[in-house]
């Protein structure tokens, strides 16, 4: 008979399982149906999944519960299969795990991160239904995962705590910012779950290995209970209609040792993990000494009224704030030629500087400033990228331009508009007198820190050059007439990052034929494929700006290589920023930025420098050293002729 989990969590680290829902889509079955259905329908391919969980060395199996909850199972009319679903779930874990590993009851959120009209009695009653059932079959813990806000978590906590004592796993998905939806610190959570009867608290989804990590460093000091982390295999990327994740098992099974370094007790995989990751994992932590818990210490008082309901929404704690306001001077806006007639001349810089998440607009229109006095020729800003939300993108580059007379170039993502918004939207430019935009997709909504919020998609990459060229004919989307014609100049982005060159410049070749006026790549840290690129590229005649950004550390590093789509880094500029941080880690990624821009330079005019974490200074000196690069460059030629 297996310990209780608790006692065996005080002593050592426990390997959890694996994602379940992502991995049945990678086995080809489709979305769109009730996975917890497959609890009825096919036991078999179940178990199958949770046998290889075990066998890689999982020693906590999830039940295949997480929407098993009569509100999301009414969305596939099976509400009233709650507690058949659940037990049956428990029945094929047990019965795969035997005595080698422990049953964990899974129940998710069921608002998910969004507003759902369900009430606090709704919910009350929904999560007592399923942990009841869940409890009737004899699982050894309850884990609460994916939650957004505390409100939440508590309402489902409480209703275990009346209903058991055996553990309970409290995990939260949360940003890089630390904070719950409804305004509470980490530390501050998990003061309040701790308080009211949970045994370990931790996170899991919406984020790779290092986001997880940046927020765990925040909880200083070792917990007085265990720690759990599931994280995701790195972001997801949108390619051909499915979602894909690129971080290696490689990759997990060196932040498994990371996560036990930092005090995690439980440690697992969430969306995109498969097997193979819970093996790396494990094989990493063999022999592993855990520390003893800290019995002494407290968490935060979590300073929250019993009373406190999911309709009552705490205020954030401010996160500091500065007086605000725009850099006033710059010049008047002028005409200016167009980039794509400007690269043709000479070499061509645009500075990437991301809109603030917060109302501050200070440091970004201080960096927007000093970019200019650098000689940048556009600032480019995202279109709240990564799904993350932050400033529009309309509202700065307009700043930008009438207050510095700096040219914007903003991106318009497929993801956050439908056809009426995006044509609003692109209307709304050209009155502004703002000419310059890059298309692209966007990433999924579910990935950001809104995670509730619907992606668009009305348009794809290839169909939203179309339609924005089309204003260029004085035609609207719905082919009535505009009276005048719009004059926009429309970039495609590029990811030459992949293994098949060729297929990539294929795809490119087709947005060029949409009506891609340049394009713009993700960023390059191979001198040897900025190279290639020129050759797979040189019957395109449309200009391209290389991407070149920075890096800032060497964890960064690490996060852009394994969890970043679309970026990968060299194994030689991988060990050069090795446990680099700081200052010198700025100072290395600048060195090792100058030593691409050698080559970047040489076979392109058009340079796109994208800004890490807001230090500027980075890409001042690097468009500095453009700039003086491409003077001497034009004095030898000079001489030689």
């Amino acid at each position: 008979m297996k310990p209780d989990l608790r006692t065996t969590l005080e002593r050592e680290i426990i390997v959890g399982d694996g994602a379940m829902g992502t991995y049945l889509y990678q086995l080809g079955f489709p979305v769109g149906i009730s996975y917890e259905e497959f609890n009825l329908l096919r036991p078999d391919v179940i178990g199958d999944i949770h046998r290889r969980y075990l066998d890689a060395g999982a020693r906590l199996l999830e039940t295949n519960t997480f929407s098993a909850n009569y509100y999301k199972l009414s969305k596939f009319g099976l509400e009233a299969k709650v507690e058949d679903i659940n037990r049956a779930a428990v029945r094929i874990a047990k019965q795969a795990a035997g005595e080698r590993a422990y049953v964990a009851g899974a129940v998710g959120s069921i608002r998910g991160g969004k507003r759902a009209n369900v009430t606090v009695q709704e919910l009350g009653k929904y999560f007592e239904q399923q942990i009841a059932a869940l409890l009737s079959e004899g699982v050894d813990a309850l884990l609460f995962e994916t939650f957004y806000d505390l409100g939440e978590m508590r309402i489902a906590l409480g209703q275990a705590r009346k209903l058991t004592d055996v553990p309970v796993i409290c995990q939260f998905a949360v940003d890089q910012i630390g904070r719950t939806l409804d305004g509470f610190t980490i530390p501050q959570a998990f003061g309040a779950l701790v308080e009211e009867g949970a045994d370990v608290v931790g996170f899991n989804c919406h984020s790779g290995p290092k986001g997880i990590m940046g927020v765990m460093d925040d909880v200083e000091g070792p917990l007085n209970v265990p720690m759990s982390v599931f994280p995701n295999a790195g972001l997801a990327d949108y390619i051909d209609g499915e979602y894909v994740y690129g971080a290696t098992p490689d990759y997990f099974g060196e932040c498994a040792r990371a996560f036990a370094d930092l005090g995690a007790r439980l440690i697992g995989g969430c969306c995109g993990t498969t097997p193979e990751h819970i093996a790396a994992m494990a094989k990493a932590l063999e022999g592993y000494a855990a520390q003893p818990l800290a019995k002494e210490r407290k968490l935060p008082e979590p300073h929250l009224s019993a009373s406190v309901s999911l309709n009552e929404q705490p205020n954030a704690v401010p996160a500091g704030s500065s007086e605000t306001g725009a850099v006033s001077g710059g010049g008047e806006n002028r005409k200016l030629p167009s980039l794509t007639e400007l690269v043709k001349e000479r070499h061509t810089v645009i500075v990437e500087l991301d809109p603030p998440r917060d109302l501050d607009i200070g440091k970004f229109m201080e960096g927007a400033a000093a970019l200019k006095e650098a000689g940048i020729d556009a600032l480019t800003l995202a279109d709240n990228s990564l799904a993350v939300t932050r400033m529009s993108n309309m509202a700065l580059g307009h700043l930008v331009q009438s207050q510095l007379g700096l040219r914007p170039l903003v991106h318009i993502a497929c993801r956050d508009r439908n056809l009426i918004g995006t044509q609003s939207h692109m209307m709304g430019f050209d009155a502004l007198g703002i000419d310059h935009v890059l298309a692209v997709t966007g990433d999924p909504a579910r990935f950001g820190d809104l995670p509730g919020a619907s992606s668009v998609y009305d348009l794809t990459s290839f169909e939203i050059i179309r339609m924005i060229k089309q204003l260029n004919e004085g035609i609207s989307f719905s082919g009535k007439p505009l009276k005048q014609k719009a004059k926009f100049v429309v970039g495609a982005a590029f990811n030459p990052n992949v293994k098949h060159l060729h297929k990539a410049v294929e795809r490119l070749e087709k947005k060029i034929a949409s009506g891609a006026d340049y394009i713009m790549t993700q960023p390059v840290y191979d001198p040897e494929l900025i190279v290639a690129i020129k050759q797979a590229t040189a019957h395109l005649d449309v200009p391209i700006f290389i991407g070149i950004m920075p890096l800032a550390s060497g964890k960064n590093a690490e996060y852009l290589h394994n969890e970043v789509p679309g970026i990968q880094l060299s194994d030689e500029v991988r060990k050069r920023m090795e446990g680099l941080q700081g200052e010198e880690g700025r100072a290395m990624g600048v060195e090792i930025a100058k030593e691409l821009l050698d080559t970047a330079m040489e076979h392109f005019n058009g340079i796109y420098l994208m800004t890490p974490f807001m230090f500027y200074e980075m890409n001042v000196a690097l468009t500095n050293y453009i700039r003086e690069k491409s003077k001497r460059d034009s004095a030898h030629l000079s001489r030689l002729s």
